[in-house]
């Protein structure tokens, strides 16, 4: 049996004060997360600069709050399994849970690059 080692990634797990996100792949292209969300508990409302991410919701229900880069106004919509969203620079956007929900993100490698506008947590601004 071949010892494939060399090829393997070490995965490693972040904890937030919303729930929890496993780094499964990271290069200098692409890095891959699952975000896993408790119940009532919600991301930042933030954007990136720099930073393109695509979220894909595997199980549970979140209320996604998003609009384009300068909208003075965010569009609402709870969504299940299945959805995906992209969300280019600029976008603003946040994530409530209605129901434990496992989120899978591949975005550009700029894991620091998030504006902070409101944070329930006291993280605003960071």
């Amino acid at each position: 049996m071949p010892n494939l080692d060399r090829f393997a990634f070490e995965t490693r797990r972040v904890d937030k004060p919303w729930g929890y996100e496993i780094i499964w792949a990271e290069s200098e292209q692409y890095v891959g997360k699952l975000l896993f969300v408790t119940a009532g508990s919600a991301l930042s409302l933030q954007y990136h600069e720099l930073k393109d991410e695509t979220v894909y919701v595997q199980e549970g229900l979140v209320q996604w709050e998003i609009g384009e880069a300068g909208a003075t106004e965010l569009e609402v919509q709870v969504v299940g399994p299945g959805t995906s969203f992209r969300i280019r620079p600029g976008t603003v956007h946040r994530m409530t849970a209605v129901e434990d929900t496992l989120m899978l993100e591949v975005s550009t490698p700029h894991l620091g690059d998030v504006v902070r506008l409101e944070d329930r947590y006291g993280r605003a601004g960071t």
